[in-house]
């Protein structure tokens, strides 16, 4: 009730904007929550510096801003432990197209994404970014979540007030500064940004007009416990133990699956269009006797790979999470290879569900683990909510895509998302107009990644063109690059439907296929 209340306050503040106001005059804008600590106005040229952050996902340097713009800088306050940081930037009034643009964050990230500030505002877009509530000096790489110990307010700002407090503080920033609403507003982002996409369909329906979820971290609780689990089944007696499989045997189990996969759809192209339909048991490369050879498995091995195609499950069998896809075992080393599990996955057990940082994943059961961080903090991270309605009548359009040679985050999960909003939303008839899947094909982690197609493809425009036009996408084609030339393109169909090859044509030109159901 409190936060309806508060969104109510802030929308009823948007209405009585005055005309247009300066960018420094937004610096002493009153809403509800929220503190204003910066508002500049940045000139140009010279170009303006582009501030970095550091790791993975972090800002690079030397990135530039050749257009002018308003930048402000705030936080929310919405609990007594938030402190959600925040920054706005807007292009000056004659280049603005109108748009906002929220952009998104990957992991446990607790950093301002400036390289897409700087890519949106450099579009012509409004646009903002929030560091999550919990930008802290003492996170690393190696331990990503330490802010959550002792902080369950943050870990909510992470789960989902985040993202929705800053659209709330941007909205009213633009607002203010153009003296008019937006036309449209955009979220487009993957991983964690696709989590948070969905969160803001479900939660906050009237926050955007037009979603991309790319391959999006959805139900984070049993996700993280599969991710665990994976990499608990091939490290928990080390990696020297007889079940371990080494990166070494990654490449012989991804060519026995091309070998008896890559040509069911008709085409030998090095990936596979639908793995569900790829029956791969790795019985079929154990080795003879009890050699280690490096073109087969041992028998532990094999049941290694088993428990890994197979997925995570409670004491009594029902599935907790999808295990890894056959054709996806090129990306199996980010996950699995050890000698622990991933960090963002030990971490979040470590730091939010057993806030011990001494917790060791060898004691890892995933029964217990899973149910634990369910019952603790599935209400404020878990986002699988199929009830679509009020994003829909609101005009909104959900873009959902999943690469099916991911590894991070297993891509059945997102169908079966998919397939509880068909029940609850009357079947596809009800459903088509207002939200699609599409299931790549060859990609490995968001787009730009895999061994096939490599997901190049810009799901902004994809989204903004079906929320502008009303008219849903059919297909989608990524393309892969060698160079930077293409030499490759593919259509990624709506789910259920497959890319079917005409049988004649180039199989390396998405011209040479069309969507529809597939006869192998």
């Amino acid at each position: 009730m409190k936060a309806a209340f508060l969104a109510a306050a802030v929308l009823c503040a948007l209405g009585r904007a005055p005309a247009q106001q300066s960018c420094e005059s937004l610096r002493s804008l009153e809403i509800p929550t929220i503190t204003i600590t910066m508002a500049t106005a940045i000139h140009t040229p010279p170009d303006f510096d582009v501030p970095s952050t550091g790791g993975r996902f972090g800002t690079p340097p030397g990135l530039k801003v050749s257009v002018p713009f308003c930048r402000v800088a705030g936080f929310s306050a919405p609990t007594s432990d938030s402190h959600i940081g925040f920054e706005v930037w807007l292009p000056i009034p004659e280049n603005w197209n109108g748009k906002y643009i929220g952009i998104g964050n990957p992991g446990f990230i607790g950093s301002i994404s400036y390289a897409g500030l700087a890519r949106e505002v450099s579009r012509g877009s409004a646009t903002a970014s929030t560091d999550t509530g919990h930008l802290d000096v003492n996170a690393t790489s190696e331990a990503p979540d330490v802010w959550a110990i002792g902080h369950p307010e943050k870990v909510a700002d992470w789960g989902y007030r985040a993202v929705h407090e800053t659209a709330l503080a941007a909205k009213a920033l633009l607002r203010a500064y153009y003296g008019k609403p937006e036309k449209l507003s955009f979220w487009s982002s993957c991983h964690e940004g696709g989590n948070q996409a969905l969160t803001e369909a479900q939660r906050f329906p009237t926050d955007y007009d037009g979603i991309a979820a790319g391959d999006p971290a959805y139900y984070i609780t049993h996700l993280q416990a599969v991710s665990e689990y994976l990499a608990w089944v091939n490290l928990k007696d080390g990696v020297k133990a007889p079940a371990y499989i080494p990166p070494s045997k990654y490449p012989v189990i991804h060519r026995a699956v091309l070998d008896l996969c890559d040509r069911l759809d008709g085409v030998e192209d090095g990936f596979l269009e639908d793995p569900t339909r790829c029956h791969f048991d790795p019985e079929s490369i154990r080795c003879p006797g009890k050699a280690d050879y490096a073109s087969c498995l041992t028998e532990p091995q094999v049941e290694t790979a088993k428990k890994i195609y197979g997925g995570a499950k409670f004491a009594d069998g029902k599935p907790i999470y999808p295990g890894f896809e056959p054709g996806s075992e090129l990306g199996w080393g980010v996950m699995i290879t050890g000698p622990e599990p991933l960090s963002i996955n030990n971490g979040f057990f470590k730091s939010i569900v057993f806030q011990d940082p001494q917790w060791d994943f060898h004691t890892f059961d995933v029964d217990r683990a899973t149910k634990l961080a369910e019952s603790t903090y599935g209400a404020v991270l878990d986002s699988h909510d199929p009830d679509l309605r009020l994003f829909k009548a609101h005009g909104g359009k959900l873009l959902l895509y999943q690469a099916w040679e991911e590894t991070a985050i297993p891509p059945r999960g997102l169908i079966d998302y998919y397939q509880s909003v068909l029940g609850a939303m009357g079947g596809p008839s009800q459903t088509e107009d207002f939200v699609r899947l599409f299931m790549v094909p060859g990609m490995g982690m968001c787009p730009g990644f895999g061994t096939g197609s490599n997901g190049a493809f810009d799901a902004l425009d994809v989204i903004e063109k079906w929320r502008e036009t009303g008219i849903a996408p059919d297909k989608i084609v990524a393309s892969h690059r060698v160079g930077g030339e293409v030499d490759r393109t593919h259509p990624a169909c709506p789910y259920p439907k497959v890319a079917i090859y005409d049988g004649k044509g180039d199989p390396f030109d998405a011209a040479s296929f069309r969507c529809g159901n597939p006869s192998w």
